[in-house]
C-alpha cells in the first residue's frame, strides 16, 4: 500500500490492520510519534491526517486516506512552525516524551481556531497527557504561537 508522509510517497508491505504508529516508526523510521498507551488516550502518537490531529496508535494503516504529517514534517530546522518556535521560546519541554504529540495537537487547534481562549485550549489539549505537568507552559506556548501567527 502507498502512504504519503511528510510530503513523500512511501510504499509499505504490511498487514492492513497494523497501526499507523508502527508503520511510521518500524517501517519508515519516523520516530517523532511516540508509543504511550496504545488506546488513544495519552496523545503521544498524535499525527495529522489531512490536517486533522489523529491518534496513530489506533488507526489501522489501511484506513489512512490522505496525507500524514508527523512532527518531522510540521516545520523545518530553518523554518520552524510557529508552535515549535513557541515551545522553544516558552521552554515547555521537560522530559520531552509527550511533546511531539502536544505540538501536533496544538498546531491542529490553531489551524482551526487562530485565537483560542484558555478554556478552548484546555478542551483541545485535554487528551494529551504530560507526566511532567508542563500544562501552564503548554498553554502559554499555544497563546504565543497564536499571537505570532496573527502577525503574519
Amino acid at each position: 500500500m502507498k502512504l504519503t508522509v511528510n510530503g513523500s510517497e512511501h510504499e509499505v508491505d504490511v498487514n492492513d490492520d497494523m497501526p499507523l504508529l508502527w508503520v511510521l516508526r518500524d517501517e519508515l523510521g519516523i520516530t517523532g510519534p511516540k508509543y504511550g498507551c496504545g488506546i488513544a488516550l495519552c496523545g503521544a502518537c498524535t499525527v495529522h491526517i489531512d490536517g486533522v490531529a489523529m491518534r496513530s496508535c489506533v488507526i489501522p494503516v489501511a484506513a489512512v486516506s490522505g496525507e500524514v504529517t508527523t512532527i518531522e514534517g510540521l516545520g523545518t530546522p530553518a523554518a520552524l512552525h510557529a508552535v515549535q518556535r513557541a515551545w522553544i521560546d516558552q521552554q515547555v519541554a521537560q522530559c520531552g516524551y509527550c511533546q511531539p504529540g502536544q505540538i501536533m495537537s496544538a498546531a491542529a487547534l490553531l489551524a482551526n481556531n487562530p485565537d483560542p481562549s484558555d478554556a478552548e485550549i484546555d478542551i483541545a489539549m485535554a487528551g494529551n497527557l504530560c507526566r511532567c505537568g508542563a500544562y501552564p507552559r503548554i498553554r502559554s506556548a499555544i497563546k504565543a504561537a497564536a499571537a505570532s501567527l496573527r502577525e503574519i
